[in-house]
């Protein structure tokens, strides 16, 4: 069953490992992501950043270990009770993983059909609202293949938050987009963090968003296969006196950063 109680964390993660096969990815990870925090998991290219994150929305369960969300076990959690559990979180992948044989509308619409009873009408309302947040207004009747990289992300997201959620997950939210759209981007999140007080949480190598958006950061090693740092990025980059850590927050901002600078 799901559990309400507002003073355990969002997010518990004990002890857990996870295997594929023969190869180990994270060994003994443990951590906590709080109520309403923009919480960002860390690390270099191959570190298991997206493996955690997929263990999280319980895509894959732990080879040892216990994940908690909004205190429901999902190593244990019944199938049913993982269904109503994921109506509360919202995941936007890279791409945006928007259908592309269907419009904005269609897609954003598509959760709403099927986990409500609500009606043609409520729905349409909805989605009108979705994609306003998103700052997609008219473009209900666009299919993806007629928008911008950052537009369909940002219909991903209108889609991700079409339920309400708690929780919204980020997979590289910045990533392939230009510097002015990965900063739309960030602000965006930003914004909805403040204004409705949804739980963020955001896999990312990207140092303008970690920065500019993370209030708390978990960062990942692939050396030993878990995690060599933990708190403010600002304070980690500043007295981290790990080489690794050092390095990874240190090293040149490409990209955007090279722009804006």
């Amino acid at each position: 069953m799901l559990s309400r109680n507002p003073e355990e964390p969002i997010i518990s993660v004990e002890g857990i490992t996870a295997r594929f096969g023969e190869e180990t990815i994270l060994a003994d990870v443990s951590f906590q992501v709080r109520r309403g925090e923009r919480f960002a998991i860390l690390g270099g290219s191959g570190c298991g950043k997206t493996v955690l994150l997929k263990h999280l929305v319980g895509l894959y369960r732990p080879y040892t270990g216990t994940v908690r969300v909004m205190g429901t076990n999902m190593t244990e959690v019944e199938e049913a009770d993982l269904i109503e559990l994921r109506k509360k979180m919202g995941v936007l992948f890279q791409s945006g993983a928007l259908l592309g044989s269907l419009t904005l509308y269609e897609n954003v619409a598509l959760p709403l059909q099927a986990y409500t009873d609500l009606s043609p009408a409520a729905i349409e309302e909805i989605v009108g609202m979705k994609l306003a947040l998103v700052n997609l207004e008219g473009y209900q009747n666009h299919l993806p293949e007629e928008l911008s990289g950052g537009m369909k992300k940002r219909a991903g997201l209108a889609r991700a938050m079409a339920l309400d959620p708690e929780i919204l997950f980020f997979d590289e939210p910045s990533g392939g987009l230009d510097p002015v759209t990965a900063a739309e981007m960030d602000n965006l999140i930003k914004g909805i963090n403040t204004g409705m007080g949804t739980t963020m949480v955001i896999v990312t190598h990207d140092l303008p968003s970690i920065f500019g958006v993370a209030s708390r950061v978990i960062m990942l090693d692939k050396g030993v296969r878990g995690i060599i740092a933990e708190g403010d990025p600002s304070t980690l980059r500043e007295t981290s006196q790990d080489p690794r850590v050092v390095h990874f927050f240190n090293r040149q901002m490409a990209g955007r950063d090279q722009e804006e600078r």
